[in-house]
């Protein structure tokens, strides 16, 4: 009898194909696509990232007040405008509005009795769960960068200091069905040590996890990962911004930040999801592990009896 695990594996693949076409498009992900512009500036970028991230409420802001909140100039706002392709603030302000009547329109917890502060937590990570979903409605890109990962041998998967546990679950489930995966999760020569060696030893990719505060050593490790040769896929709650300029694809993802340290529901579903996209790329091979997994497991008691 196979495991759960396996059954799972086997039951669970992730089926290719176009979004259909009333599929909705997230209010993040529609920002995002405005917002795709390379040569913007670290100060448009911010008001990009604040946009994005406050949506309902920055979309109804004078250009005085979203100066305000983001900390630059009325021109600043202004240029930037003009940077995503609008005769000026007025008219980006109108498609803004447009997107936030939309997603108020949708319900959600934007409209709810969002009860206590736990209970305000939770709304706020099924809402980052609620973009995911929409944004996976075509999951084509998981399932390209999820084959591209299970052909990278080694595989090496980076997260420095808050994202390390992102990066330990990653790996740990990662080596069930992967035969060399390497994490990194301490910084400096370190990295860059395991990351050149990866290279050198016929690694294609990296897995970069990088959530808030964004380390500067994330950012130097995935440069140097770059300039050997490697690609990289980064998993951050950040769109745009330098880490996301170095990468070569970005799932950028909502995290909780109600609480005092921030919770990764969506990117821990992100995880799961490569995981299986991996799983799919190479079935016979991830039989054939999960298979001997589980008789080691059985020979030297890994689990509990249930």
């Amino acid at each position: 009898m196979p495991s759960s695990q396996q059954a799972r594996a086997q039951a669970s693949a992730i089926t290719s194909g176009k979004a259909a076409p009333e599929a909705e498009v997230s209010p993040s992900a529609q920002l995002r696509a405005l917002f795709d512009r390379p040569r913007l500036s670290p100060g448009q970028r911010r008001i990009a990232q604040y946009l994005i991230e406050n949506i309902t409420e920055a979309a109804f802001l004078s250009i005085t007040d979203l100066a305000d909140r983001v900390g630059v100039s009325q021109p600043s706002v202004t240029r930037f405008a003009s940077a995503v392709g609008f005769s000026g603030y007025p008219a980006l302000r109108e498609k803004l509005q447009a997107i936030a009547l939309g997603t108020l329109a949708g319900g959600g917890p934007a409209d709810e009795n969002r009860g206590n502060e736990l209970q305000a937590a939770v709304d706020a990570e099924i809402e980052n769960l609620e973009n995911l979903r929409r944004d996976l409605a075509d999951p084509n890109l998981v399932i390209d960068i999820g084959r591209k990962l299970a052909s990278s041998a080694p595989l090496t998967v980076l997260g420095l200091r808050i994202s390390v546990s992102l990066a330990e679950y990653f790996a740990y489930a990662a080596r069930r069905i992967h035969p060399d995966v390497r994490l990194v999760t301490r910084g400096g020569s370190v990295a860059y040590d395991a990351l050149l060696q990866s290279r050198e030893a016929g690694g294609t990719w990296v897995l970069a996890f990088s959530m808030p505060r964004h380390a500067q050593e994330t950012l130097t490790a995935v440069r140097v990962a770059r300039g050997a040769g490697l690609k990289v896929a980064l998993i951050t709650d950040l769109a745009l911004g330098p880490l996301a300029d170095e990468a070569d694809v970005t799932f950028a993802l909502g995290t909780g930040s109600r609480l005092v340290f921030d919770s990764y529901a969506a990117p821990g579903v992100m995880c799961s999801a490569l995981l299986q996209a991996m799983t799919d790329a190479d079935p016979e091979r991830t039989q054939a592990r999960l298979e001997e997994y589980e008789q080691v497991a059985d020979q030297h008691h890994f689990f509990l009896r249930d």
